[in-house]
Formats: C-alpha cells, structure tokens, sequence
C-alpha cells in the first residue's frame, strides 16, 4: 500500500516525470553539443551535472515504478532521494551562482537551462511533495557530502592522469584545478580566488547546511500537512 495522498501522488507523478524528461533531454543535448561547447561532446558525462542529473532520473524512475505498483516508498530510498536532491541543489546554485557569471556567451542554452534549472528545482519540489510522508532523521544529512567527496576524487585523480575533461583542460570546474594560481589552500585576486581545498571545504559546509535546511523546512510541512489531516 502506497505511503502517499492521492494528491501526493498526482503531483508527484507530473514532477518525476520533468525531472527524468528535462535530465534525458538536457544530457542528450549537452552530449549532441560536441566538444566546443561547455560540458560538451562524450566527455559529458565526466561532469558532476550530468552525474546528478543521471542519478536524479534513476531515482525518480524508480520511485514511479513504485507508485505504479502502489508500494510504498522505503526508508532508505527517502535517504537516496534526499541526498540525490541536495547534490542535484549543489548542481544548480554553483552553476548559477559560481560558473555562469564567469562564461562569457552560452550559459543559458537550453542543455544548461534544463539540467541545472528545471532538474534541481522539480527535483526539489518532488523531494518536499514525498518527503512530507517520509521519516528521514538529521543524522542523514551526513550523507549528502558522499557524492561531491567521490566526485572530488574522481576528479582528482583525473587532473593527476591528464584526463581530458575538455579540450586542454584536465580538471571539470576551474576550482578544481588544482594547478590555479591558488593551488590547494592559497588564494588570488582572480579566478579561482581561492585554492581548490578551500572550495571544496566550502562546499561540503554548504551542503550539509542546505541538507539540515531542507530537513528543517520539511519538519515544518509535515506538521502543517498532518495538522490538516486530523
């Protein structure tokens, strides 16, 4: 039997389905792009962005089957899904935030509008439309700095092997590139402004602060949501 409101379920239907349609769409797009353009060509898929967004698809694809069937969603699948939303967050407000101010044409294709837009933010919306039944306590928000602490090391032994992440470029994000003026833990008055440790300590503290958030936020609508249900 389903853990979910026939409302929950309807909204979360129509959600699932933008996730794993914009995700699907935007990978094929960035990979059709080539090589010349950013996250472009078969290298797409070495990107934390494409990752996420991949495994945000897996997870809502999974969840729909479940639905269909009418079993209820496990402990540990709201765990996966939380920690899959806060990466698919990190996705979206480093590229905003971070990458697109410094990219001088091209950031607001449709690839990037929809794997780093529309995926985190429907993927969000989903998270807090099933979360409201789930049962996902604060430790668990540990979790959520697995991914980017396994991507930060994919990605550092590719900058030591000379992986080609782009043409010239061993490393994804220019504050993963280890060899930046900053280095590890200097800083600069340009790009990277500082090294690639303190980004990614930065990250993982921001990460860990948006998980408690999204916890926090999701505490208060489920006591909203039962309170109109009594």
């Amino acid at each position: 039997m389903s853990n979910l409101s026939p409302l929950q379920k309807g909204l979360s239907y129509i959600l699932k389905s933008i996730v794993i349609a914009s995700a699907v769409i935007g990978t094929f797009l960035s990979w059709h792009a080539g090589r010349n353009s950013f996250m472009g060509g078969r290298t797409v898929f070495m990107f934390f962005t494409i990752q996420s967004n991949i495994a945000l698809a897996v997870i809502c694809l999974a969840g729909l089957v479940k639905m269909l069937k009418n079993k209820p969603f496990s402990d540990l699948w709201y765990i996966i899904k939380f920690v899959g939303t806060v990466s698919i967050t990190l996705t979206g407000a480093v590229f905003c935030f971070v990458l697109a101010p410094t990219m001088q044409q091209g950031a607001w294709n449709i690839q990037n509008v929809l794997t780093h837009v529309v995926v985190p933010f429907v993927g969000i919306l989903d998270f807090f439309v099933t979360g409201i039944s789930s049962n996902i306590k604060k430790r668990n928000d540990l979790w959520v700095i697995v991914p980017p602490i396994l991507y930060a090391i994919y990605a550092g032994i590719g900058y030591v092997c000379n992986w080609q992440f782009a043409e010239g470029y061993n490393y994804p994000y220019f504050f993963l590139n280890w060899g930046s003026p900053a280095g590890a833990f200097g800083f600069t008055n340009e790009l990277p402004y500082m090294g690639s440790a303190w980004w990614i300590l930065a990250l993982f503290c921001a990460l860990l602060i948006v998980g408690m958030l999204y916890l926090l936020i999701l505490d208060g609508l489920k006591k909203v949501f039962h309170t109109k249900n009594k």
